[in-house]
């Protein structure tokens, strides 16, 4: 269950993420009940997705978090698909994984990067981040796109280019499905990128 403040606003419940996905849904069950009994740790997403998948996603400190995500890969087994450990994530992102809607400024350039795995799209978007001064723009995770996931970033020309670099080896090749950079996006990209992340 994902934690809120007083004015119910998301909030992380530390500064580390962990994420889990699964070919099997019943199987996905099992790996989150091994996750939450093995440490302390908050629960931010947990559900089946299409095709036929399941996913979890984890907050709380580094240490119970990577015990938590060993457990739940552990019991995941065959099943499992992908998983990432951001010890420190950025705040951005987790808030994004977690359902925070995510504010969206006027966009300048623009990155896209596909990927064909939740966790690598988490993996990505951290990077990117991390690696220029780049603002996310969105992150969707498998719902209504065949369980894939994307991220778009927004900000200078040269920042956009080395946070799709960054997201892409973050990421890792095999999972890469496009990456595109648009050096000025004309008023039909910003309207799709708002009316989209509105939802």
């Amino acid at each position: 269950m994902t934690e809120r403040n007083a004015d119910s606003k998301i909030v992380l419940a530390g500064p580390a993420l962990g994420v889990l996905e699964l070919a099997s849904i019943a199987r996905g069950y099992v790996a989150l009940d091994a996750a939450s009994k093995r440490a302390d740790v908050v629960v931010i997403r947990s559900e089946p997705i299409t095709p036929g998948k399941y996913w979890l996603a984890l907050s709380g400190g580094e240490a119970e978090v990577e015990e938590s995500l060993a457990a739940a890969v552990s019991a995941a087994g065959a099943s499992r698909i992908d998983s990432v450990l951001l010890a420190y994530v950025h705040e951005a992102v987790g808030l994004a994984v977690a359902g925070a809607s995510i504010e969206r400024p006027p966009l300048s350039s623009v990155g896209a990067i596909e990927l064909s795995s939740i966790a690598s799209a988490v993996r990505a978007a951290d990077a990117a981040l991390k690696a220029a001064q780049v603002t996310l723009v969105d992150l969707h995770l498998a719902r209504g796109i065949g369980g894939k996931g994307y991220l778009v970033v927004s900000g200078e020309l040269s920042d956009v280019e080395a946070a799709v670099d960054a997201a892409v080896y973050a990421a890792g090749e095999s999972w890469l499905v496009g990456r595109e950079v648009i050096a000025n996006p004309d008023a039909p990209v910003h309207h799709a990128v708002a009316s989209r992340s509105a939802r």
